[in-house]
C-alpha cells in the first residue's frame, strides 16, 4: 500500500500550515548560490500545493517571507521578490486547474509595488474558486499581528464601539488577519530546526506539530503524506482525557 492510500480522507486536518525552512542551507551543499535554493523551493511548493488539493485539504498556509527577513542581504530580498512575481505568474494555471483560491496575509502594503499588485492580481483572479484555499504569509510576523489587535480593540473601546466584556477569544479571531481561516491543525517545518519563529503563534494553539530533517526543495508529496500519516496517529485530546474522548 502506497503511502498515500494510507491516508484516512475522512481524517484530514482541515488547515495546514508550513514553516518551509532550508532553501539557503540547500544551495550551499550543492555549492550554489542561496537563490539558487529559493528557486528550488517553488517546485516543492508545487508538489505540495498539489498533493494538498488532490487528498482534499481545504486549508493550506505557507510561511514564505516574515517581516524578520526584510534584514536578509539586500540583493537576496530584492531576488526573492522577483521569484515572488514569477512564481505568481508562472503558478496561476496550477491554481485554476485545482480550483484554488490564493489568499494573503501579512503587511502586504511593505512588498515592492510590482510583487503587491501581482499578488492582488492572481487573488482576484482565484477569489471565486473553492477546492482549498492558499495562503502564503509575506512580510508577516505573529507578534506584530496580535500587536495591531490589541491596538484595533483598544481604539474600539476607546470610542465606545465594543466593551471589554465583551471581547473574547471569538471577537480577537476577527481581527486577526486570519480572520476567514480555522485554527491550525497541523504545523509542519522542515530542515531540522524545532521552533516556531515568530508564525500563527495565536492560531497553532491546539495544532499538531511535525518536524523533519528535510530540507524544503527536497520536500515531495511524499513527505507529506507521511507528515500527515504521522498527524492522523496521534490522539487530539484539547484539554480532555483519553477516557472523555472515547
Amino acid at each position: 500500500m502506497s503511502l498515500k492510500e494510507q491516508i484516512n480522507k475522512k481524517k484530514l486536518p482541515n488547515h495546514v500550515a508550513i514553516i518551509m525552512d532550508g532553501n539557503g542551507r540547500w544551495a550551499k551543499q550543492q555549492g550554489l548560490l542561496r537563490v539558487i535554493g529559493h528557486e528550488n523551493g517553488t517546485k516543492a511548493v508545487r508538489q505540495t500545493v498539489e498533493a494538498s488539493a488532490e487528498l482534499g485539504i481545504k486549508n493550506l498556509t505557507l510561511y514564505a517571507f516574515s517581516t524578520e527577513n526584510w534584514n536578509r542581504p539586500k540583493l537576496e530580498v530584492q531576488t526573492l521578490m522577483k521569484l515572488l512575481v514569477k512564481s505568481l505568474k508562472k503558478e496561476i494555471k496550477t491554481l485554476q486547474d485545482n480550483n484554488i483560491k490564493l489568499s494573503a496575509i501579512g503587511c502586504l502594503q511593505d512588498l515592492p509595488k510590482k510583487a503587491h499588485q501581482e499578488l492582488l492580481d492572481v487573488i482576484e483572479k482565484t477569489k471565486n474558486n473553492t477546492n482549498m484555499t492558499l495562503t502564503l504569509a509575506l512580510s508577516y510576523g505573529s507578534r506584530e499581528e496580535i500587536v495591531n489587535v490589541i491596538k484595533e480593540l483598544s481604539l474600539k473601546v476607546k470610542n465606545n464601539i465594543i466593551s471589554t466584556e465583551s471581547i473574547d477569544e471569538s471577537i480577537i479571531n476577527k481581527h486577526l488577519y486570519t480572520q476567514n481561516l480555522p485554527d491550525v491543525d497541523l504545523l509542519i517545518r522542515t530542515s531540522g530546526e524545532q521552533r516556531i519563529s515568530n508564525f500563527l503563534l495565536w492560531q497553532i494553539a491546539y495544532a499538531e506539530l511535525y518536524f523533519t530533517d528535510i530540507l524544503w526543495p527536497d520536500f515531495k508529496k511524499e513527505n507529506l503524506y507521511e507528515a500527515l500519516i504521522n498527524y492522523q496517529n496521534r490522539e487530539r485530546r484539547f484539554g480532555k482525557t483519553s477516557e472523555q474522548l472515547t
